[in-house]
């Protein structure tokens, strides 16, 4: 998972109300509510504003109270990749698969996905399991995935599709058994 510090540029308008504020904590705390949990098709997600580097000269519009900065600041971003190896925590079940958080998202694993045999879903023991393997995946297992579709839609979602039917992927339990 690519995790980096990336360096922005925008214009914060600071509202009188936060006039009485430290300038510099004026404008991180904007910042924060503006970017953070933001996904960027280019960015990734924006998970934590780091630092305030430069804050320009304030300006004032006609029939408007607030002053606008240039700000350069730095920000913590999350991007996943096409075809980048990811381990994550198996966190749902349902009977089509399931859903294992890599960073801040949570990918879907498609019951055809899961490994190279039959899968189906056990409601009484809450697994996904293999018929012939009889290889089980719960939630809070541990496991080692590529990402094989990865669709950003603007800032609003992100979709992450997963499989484990290569050499070297699957449940972290089921490497170790295979090394073996």
């Amino acid at each position: 998972m690519v995790h980096r510090i990336v360096t922005l540029r925008d214009t914060v308008g600071i509202p009188p109300s936060k006039f009485d504020q430290p300038l510099e904590k004026a404008i991180f705390e904007i910042l924060k509510e503006t970017y953070e949990g933001v996904r960027d098709k280019d960015l990734g997600i924006v998970l934590a504003i780091c630092d305030v580097r430069e804050i320009g000269p304030g300006r004032i519009l006609m029939g408007d109270g607030s002053s606008y900065h240039d700000v350069v600041f730095d920000a913590l971003v999350f991007k996943p990749e096409l075809n980048e190896v990811v381990e994550g925590e198996v966190v749902e079940l349902t009977e089509f698969g399931a859903f294992v958080r890599i960073g801040p998202l949570d990918g879907l694993l498609h019951v055809s996905q899961v490994m190279d045999d039959f899968v189906s879903y056990n409601r009484d023991k809450k697994v996904l399991q293999g018929r012939q393997s009889r290889r089980t995946l719960k939630v809070g297992d541990r496991v080692r995935a590529r990402i094989v579709t990865l669709s950003v839609k603007g800032r609003a979602r992100a979709k992450v599709g997963l499989t484990m039917r290569q050499p070297g992927l699957g449940k972290l339990e089921w490497i170790r058994e295979d090394l073996k």
